[in-house]
């Protein structure tokens, strides 16, 4: 029996984020400046939407404690993290 990989959904608000560079640098794993309007989004090989309100992708498990320290650390609350239920 193949165990279940517990995977998140990593959520970053892009209207609220004010580029500070706080996340990149606490998970360069899963967040990186953009080059589309300089805010904070998910790098590509996780992404699974990206406009400029918003962006949205998708880790497994190893990446969570990085993410949630990335999220806990961001001055405006701009990034959220929640377990998906398969």
């Amino acid at each position: 029996m193949v165990k279940n990989l517990v995977k998140y959904r990593v959520t970053v608000d892009r209207v609220t984020c004010i580029a500070c560079g706080v996340a990149p640098v606490t998970c360069p794993e899963v967040f990186v400046l953009g080059s589309d309007n300089g805010k904070n989004r998910v790098v590509d090989k996780y992404n699974v939407k990206t406009d400029e309100n918003i962006s949205i992708g998708e880790i497994p498990e190893e990446l969570y404690e990085c993410v949630k320290n990335a999220a806990e650390t961001c001055p405006v609350n701009a990034i959220k993290v929640e377990k998906i239920e398969e």
